[in-house]
C-alpha cells in the first residue's frame, strides 16, 4: 500500500512538472552541496547497499523453496542456513537504513541551514524598495517551502532515482536469468500499472491545486484580519458575520476537496493493488506451468513473484523521475532568484569610518528617483504576472542642504514634497542619482555600514516595535546595556511611570508593532532606544504626528532630551514645534525653495508664511475658507490640506 501511495503521489506531481531550469543552476547547486560531499558519498553508498539487499533477499527465499522441494541429509542444514542469510540481510537492511537516515538529515538539515542563511543575510542587505513592493508571505515562503524542496533534491531525490535505477536493473537482469517468459508476461502488463497512475495523478494534481489555493487564501485572509489593524477594520465596518461566511465557504470547498482526494487516493490503490495481485497470479501461474513441466524451479517462480515488486514500483517511479527531479532544481532556481537580485547598496571595500566628534550633514545638489520595480524586485515575491513597468520619475532636482555640527533644521512642506526623501537618503537607506550625501564631509557611499549606522538614528512617525520584550526591543539598539542604563533611558524617554506599574517591568511583551501600548508609549520606547544608541546625527521624520496633545507634549519632552547637543533634522508636522529651529527649509516640488529661520521666513512673506498663516489663522476664518462654517471644521481642514 505503501508503495502504491508513492507511485500515485509522484504521478500526480507529473502534473505540475516543471519542463526547464536556469542554465547553470546544477553548477551553483554544487556550491552548497560541496561542503558535505564526503557525507554525500558515503550516503549514495548505502543506498546502493540497500537496493542490492533488496534484490538479493528474494533470490535467497527462491533457494529455500528449492532446498525444501529437493530434501535430502543437508537440507535441513541449507534451510537454516538460508534462513540465517535473510535474517542476517534484514538486520544489515536495518542497519544501513538507520546510517542511511543519519547521513540524509545530516546533509539535509546541514543544506537548510546553508540556504535559510544565505537568503536571509542577502535579503538583509537588499534595499528599503525591495521591501515596500514586496508582499512578506512570498518572500517567507522561499525561506520555508522552496529551502526545504531544494534539500530534498539531494536528500530525497538524487537517492530515490539512484536506488530505484539499481533495483530495476538488478530486478530485470535477474528475473531475465531466471525465466525470460515470466519476465516478458511482467514486462507485457506494466502499462495496466503505469496508465491509471497518469490518469489519476492529474486528477489529484488539480485538486491539489485547487485545495492549496484555497488554503492560501485562507492563509492570507487569517494574516490581515488577525492583525491589530485589520480586526480593528472589521469591527468598525460591522463585518464579522460576512468574513466568517466567506472563510467558512473557503474551509467547506477544501473538506469537500479533501474528500474527493480521499476517495480518488482510495480508488486508485485499491486498483492498482487488484492489478499487481493479478500479475502475481500470473506469475504463479506460468511460473508454476514452467516449474510443474521441469523448465524451471519450484524456488524461482517465489524469487519471481517477489521480485515482481522490485520491478513494477521502480520502473513507475523512474517514469516519473523527471518530474521529481525538475521540481527539486525549480525550488534551488527560486532560491536563487532572490539571491541574484543585486542589493543595489553595497559598502566598499575600503570603506571609511567616522572621526570621533560632533557630525555635520551636507547634501550637494542631489537629484534622486525612487528605483523601478525591475532592479529591486521579482514577480513572483510581488505575487503578479508581470512587474509594473512605470519609472517614477525624478523626486528631488538638485537639493542642496547644509546642517553645521550641533545645529537642528527643520523641513516642511507640503505633503509629497521629498522631505521623506531627503530624510531616507542620510542614513543611506537609499543612494542618490546625482550629487552626493555627506557626514562631516565624507560622502555616505564612502563611509562603512557601521559607521553611518553608529551616527544616525531615526525616529519615525510610526515606530516599530517587534513582539518581544522591553528589554529585547531596547537592547536592538544597544546588544551590551545593561539593565540600569534601558531603566534610565526609558525614565529619559519619560516612561518612568509607565515601567512602575507594569508587572513584568523590562520583561513585558508588547504585543505585535507594540499594540499592547500606547501611540505616545510606543513613540517613547522608540526615543528610549535611540537615546541608548547614542547617535550624534537625529532625524525625526513627523515623529508627533498621529498622537493626541497629552501625548505629544509627553513626546516632546522626551525628544528634547534626545536632541541635546546633537545635530538634528526635524521633518515637522506641526510648525508650533519648529520655531526654535537654528535653521527652516521649505521643500516643494523636490526642491527648496525657502531657508532661514522663522522670523526670516515670516519677514519674507513666502511659502513658509503662507503656511503658517493657513495654519494658525483665526478658526473662524479657515472654517469659512473651508466652505463648512462649523466650529472645528477648520482643524480637519488644516490635517488634509496644509500637510506641513
Amino acid at each position: 500500500m505503501d508503495r502504491s501511495w508513492m507511485v500515485l503521489r509522484s504521478a500526480a506531481r507529473a502534473a505540475d512538472a516543471p519542463k526547464s531550469v536556469a542554465k547553470g543552476t546544477i553548477p551553483r547547486i554544487w556550491q552548497f552541496v560541496r561542503p558535505y560531499r564526503l557525507w554525500l558519498a558515503a550516503f549514495l553508498a548505502l543506498t546502493v547497499l540497500s537496493a542490492t539487499i533488496g534484490v538479493v533477499t528474494p533470490l535467497l527465499a527462491g533457494r529455500v523453496v528449492d532446498a525444501i522441494v529437493a530434501g535430502g541429509d543437508r537440507a535441513v542444514a541449507v534451510v537454516i542456513g538460508l534462513a540465517a542469510g535473510i535474517g542476517g540481510l534484514a538486520i544489515l537492511d536495518a542497519a544501513v537504513g538507520l546510517a542511511s537516515r543519519w547521513f540524509s538529515v545530516r546533509i539535509g538539515e546541514g543544506l537548510i541551514v546553508d540556504l535559510r542563511r544565505a537568503v536571509f543575510t542577502h535579503v538583509q542587505r537588499m534595499p528599503i524598495a525591495f521591501f515596500t513592493r514586496t508582499r512578506t508571505g512570498a518572500l517567507v515562503s522561499r525561506l520555508n517551502n522552496d529551502v526545504i524542496g531544494a534539500q530534498s533534491a539531494i536528500t530525497s531525490t538524487l537517492a530515490s532515482v539512484l536506488s530505484n535505477a539499481i533495483q530495476l536493473v538488478l530486478a530485470l537482469a535477474v528475473m531475465i536469468g531466471l525465466a525470460w517468459q515470466v519476465t516478458l508476461l511482467a514486462l507485457v502488463l506494466l502499462p495496466i500499472f503505469v496508465v491509471p497512475a497518469r490518469r489519476m495523478g492529474r486528477r489529484i494534481a488539480d485538486l491539489r491545486r485547487e485545495s492549496a489555493n484555497l488554503n492560501a487564501a485562507m492563509s492570507s485572509t487569517m494574516t490581515e484580519r488577525f492583525s491589530a489593524p485589520g480586526a480593528t477594520l472589521v469591527k468598525l465596518f460591522g463585518r464579522p458575520e460576512a468574513e466568517a461566511a466567506d472563510f467558512t465557504a473557503k474551509a467547506v470547498r477544501v473538506r469537500d476537496i479533501g474528500v474527493r482526494t480521499a476517495m480518488v487516493s482510495r480508488v486508485f490503490m485499491t486498483a492498482l493493488s487488484l492489478v499487481s495481485a493479478l500479475a502475481q497470479a500470473l506469475v504463479y501461474g506460468l511460473g508454476g506451468y514452467l516449474a510443474v513441466t521441469g523448465q524451471i524451479e519450484a524456488g524461482t517462480v517465489v524469487t519471481l513473484a517477489l521480485l515482481l515488486t522490485r520491478l513494477y514500483t521502480p520502473m513507475t517511479a523512474l517514469a516519473n523521475a523527471r518530474v521529481d527531479v525538475m521540481s527539486a532544481l525549480v525550488s534551488f532556481e527560486r532560491v536563487f532568484e532572490v539571491l541574484d537580485l543585486p542589493p543595489m547598496i553595497t559598502e566598499k571595500p575600503d570603506a571609511e569610518e567616522l572621526p570621533d566628534g560632533p557630525v555635520s550633514v551636507r547634501l550637494r545638489d542631489v537629484r534622486f528617483s525612487y528605483p523601478d520595480a525591475s532592479r529591486v524586485s521579482l514577480a513572483s515575491l510581488e505575487e503578479v504576472a508581470v512587474l509594473d513597468a512605470r519609472e517614477g520619475g525624478e523626486v528631488l532636482h538638485g537639493v542642496d542642504l547644509e546642517v553645521p555640527a550641533g545645529q537642528l533644521v527643520a523641513l516642511v512642506g507640503s505633503s509629497g514634497a521629498g522631505k521623506s526623501t531627503i530624510a531616507a537618503l542620510i542614513p543611506r537607506l537609499y543612494d542618490v542619482d546625482a550629487g552626493a550625501v555627506e557626514l562631516s564631509g565624507i560622502d555616505v557611499r564612502d563611509l562603512s555600514f557601521a559607521a553611518i549606522r553608529k551616527a544616525v538614528g531615526v525616529v519615525t512617525q510610526d515606530g516599530h516595535l517587534f513582539h518581544d520584550t522591553i528589554r529585547a526591543n531596547l537592547r536592538y539598539a544597544a546588544p551590551e546595556a545593561t539593565d540600569e542604563e534601558l531603566v534610565e533611558a526609558m525614565r529619559r524617554a519619560r516612561l518612568g511611570d509607565l515601567l512602575d506599574v507594569l508587572p513584568d517591568g523590562l520583561d513585558t511583551v508588547v504585543g505585535e508593532r507594540g499594540y499592547r501600548l500606547s501611540g505616545g508609549e510606543r513613540q517613547r520606547l522608540t526615543i528610549a532606544r535611540l537615546l541608548l544608541a547614542k547617535p550624534r546625527v537625529v532625524i525625526l521624520d513627523e515623529a508627533t504626528a498621529h498622537l493626541d496633545s497629552e501625548s505629544e507634549a509627553a513626546v516632546q519632552a522626551a525628544l528634547a532630551e534626545a536632541l541635546e547637543g546633537r545635530t538634528a533634522i526635524v521633518i515637522a508636522h506641526r510648525l508650533s514645534t519648529i520655531r526654535a529651529a537654528d535653521q527652516i527649509a521649505v521643500v516643494e516640488h523636490g526642491e527648496i525653495v525657502e531657508r532661514g529661520t522663522h522670523e526670516e521666513l515670516l519677514a519674507a512673506d513666502g511659502r513658509y508664511a503662507a503656511l503658517y498663516r493657513t495654519q494658525f489663522a483665526a478658526p473662524s476664518v479657515i472654517d469659512e475658507a473651508a466652505g463648512c462654517g462649523i466650529p472645528g471644521c477648520a482643524a480637519k481642514h488644516r490635517e488634509e490640506h496644509v500637510g506641513v
